[in-house]
């Protein structure tokens, strides 16, 4: 059986009852994620529990681009430039299929937060601090080459635009990969486990009380070490062990839309203006193109965060105002998601002028805390929580953990060589299914989304008697995803391991009831388990698609 199987949860359990880890994490975003990548290569014995999915706060709700941050120039924040530029590269070596090369045009328009020379300027020192190299180095355009780069532009106020290289991902694929890595490590990881409250030893935190939230079991976790990577509810678990004090977070919620590529057919990825000074992504993503993003204070239900009618408005005219040719309308929205940035509060600083970077609390009983911080520097935010928990370790137990690899750890799904060997696997996979009635894109999807795990999805895909191939497919990845991923619903599995909910709504519509006959014979649900988490992908569905 796979370890990271959802049929091996019982087993997980059993491990996380009878051990003392050296750490346990509490949180499975990308942050926890990573952490117990980290500490799990260096030889501790690791732990990690998630109160929902993986990945199910932040780290699926990003604007899903690996990219150094070129709007902290103008904070004249070089640091953190620097450290995430540089990062880039190494997480696209580490997952060249996921993280994906992606150009990103800069229009210069008049009025604009950028002009040509500071433009110019401002990303040679982008391409200099975050270590840029080849083709991927910035190009300055004149009008007539950004018109040809971009034909929707506004000809009558584009003077020019940079034109400049970032990596697109998708934020929850990534989580799940650093995880399954970790567990390949040994590591010890559950989601749908929530802790509840701190066990202590010696005024010292030494583990947690866990609760599985399908069976309301309760257990406890012992660990010399533990860490809190609760992303926006880090404080809350901060309030559990009566260490609130000092630096708190400050939420900021970010909403992207989604529409039909044909509605707004952009060429490649643009950051452009918005008329209240800000800036916007618009990001095309095989069959539809998705923009955002919002940047305003959140203090409402941090398990229920929606995409309100001012939030979508916002977007649609931000749009509308840079692209004189594009009319979206609500209508034109097919999907949408809202997530929270668990920043850190600074006085009389607004949303947008928040720093990004981590900070790291320690409370009077060890209890360590980690916020803030980008998708992209989730790597060496880990190495700063297990490099502490070493220094520590050092301290009290003479025991050393210093070899950090995980810049060279491929994550699963590989190995590539780099991005044209991820092109001729697609084309090798192509190659495979198209006697059965696949698409070129259908190879993209899988080999983007599995790397060369698509192997297996395949494998299962050739054993299913099924006429329909699409429902094939479907149940192949349904199957995948519950026996490689610990995939537990059929919201899980459309929102956080395909992506589908998000970018190719209408599969969803066409192939919700199948999934949860899938899962309904995996688990032997009966009707009122099966109707309650129908019940819950409908709310799902209906969060991303009505704003109110």
């Amino acid at each position: 059986m796979n370890n990271f199987s959802f049929f091996n949860r019982e087993n997980i359990k059993k491990e996380l009852q009878s051990n003392e880890f050296d750490i346990l994490i509490i949180g499975g975003g990308i942050t926890g994620a990573g952490i117990a990548l980290d500490a799990a290569s260096r030889g501790m014995k690791v732990a990690l529990i998630e109160k929902n999915d993986f990945a199910s706060g932040t780290s699926s709700k990003s604007t899903k681009l690996i990219h150094g941050g070129l709007r902290y120039l103008k904070q004249f924040d070089f640091w953190l430039v620097k450290e995430v530029g540089t990062e880039r590269a190494i997480v696209h070596k580490l997952a060249p299929h996921l993280v994906i090369p992606d150009k990103m045009i800069l229009p210069l328009i008049e009025g604009g937060t950028y002009g040509s020379w500071l433009t110019s300027i401002g990303l040679k020192v982008y391409d200099v601090l975050a270590s840029v190299e080849g083709d991927d180095k910035r190009r300055m355009l004149d009008k007539e080459e950004a018109l040809k780069k971009e034909p929707l532009l506004p000809e009558e106020i584009l003077s020019g635009a940079g034109y400049y290289a970032e990596y697109r991902t998708d934020d929850a694929r990534l989580t799940i990969e650093v995880l399954k890595t970790a567990s390949h490590y040994d590591a010890e990881i559950l989601n749908y486990t929530e802790a509840t409250e701190f066990l202590y030893h010696k005024k010292r935190v030494g583990g947690v009380k866990a609760k599985d939230v399908f069976t309301d079991e309760t257990y406890n976790i012992r660990a010399k070490y533990v860490v809190n990577a609760g992303g926006p509810w880090v404080d809350d678990l901060r309030e559990i062990n009566n260490s609130k004090t000092g630096s708190r977070l400050h939420l900021t919620k970010g909403v992207h839309l989604v529409v039909p590529f044909e509605k707004l057919p952009v060429k490649q990825s643009v950051y452009f203006d918005i008329p209240d000074g800000r800036m916007m992504f618009a990001i095309p993503r095989g069959k539809v193109t998705y923009f955002g993003t919002t940047d305003t204070n959140y203090n409402k239900d941090l398990d229920s965060v929606e995409t309100g009618l001012v939030d979508a408005l916002y977007l649609i005219s931000a749009v509308n105002n840079m692209f004189p040719n594009i009319e979206l309308t609500l209508e034109d929205i097919q999907s949408s998601w809202a997530g929270l940035r668990p920043l850190i509060h600074e006085e009389g600083k607004s949303a947008s002028e928040l720093s990004r970077k981590d900070e790291i609390f320690v409370s009077d009983t060890e209890l360590i805390s980690i916020a803030g911080g980008k998708l992209t520097g989730y790597r060496k935010m880990s190495e700063r929580i297990v490099d502490l928990v070493t220094k520590k370790y050092k301290k009290k137990y003479e025991t050393e953990f210093d070899s950090i690899q995980t810049e060279d750890i491929v994550l699963t799904g590989g190995p590539f060589k780099n991005y044209k060997s991820v092109n001729l696997y697609i084309k090798q996979v192509f190659k495979q299914i198209k006697k059965d009635g696949l698409t070129k894109q259908n190879a993209e999807y899988l080999v983007h989304n599995y790397g060369k795990q698509t192997d297996i999805v395949l494998d299962k895909f050739d054993e299913i008697k099924e006429k329909d191939i699409e429902k094939r497919l479907i149940k192949a990845e349904v199957w995948f995803t519950i026996q490689h991923e610990m995939t537990c619903t059929p919201s899980d599995f459309f929102m956080r391991r395909t992506g589908r909910l998000f970018f190719d709504k209408p599969s969803v519509d066409k192939y919700k009831e199948l999934v949860l006959e899938e899962f309904s014979k995996y688990f032997n649900w009966d009707t009122h388990t099966a109707e309650k988490h129908q019940q819950e992908l409908e709310k799902k569905i209906d969060l991303a698609v009505n704003f109110k």
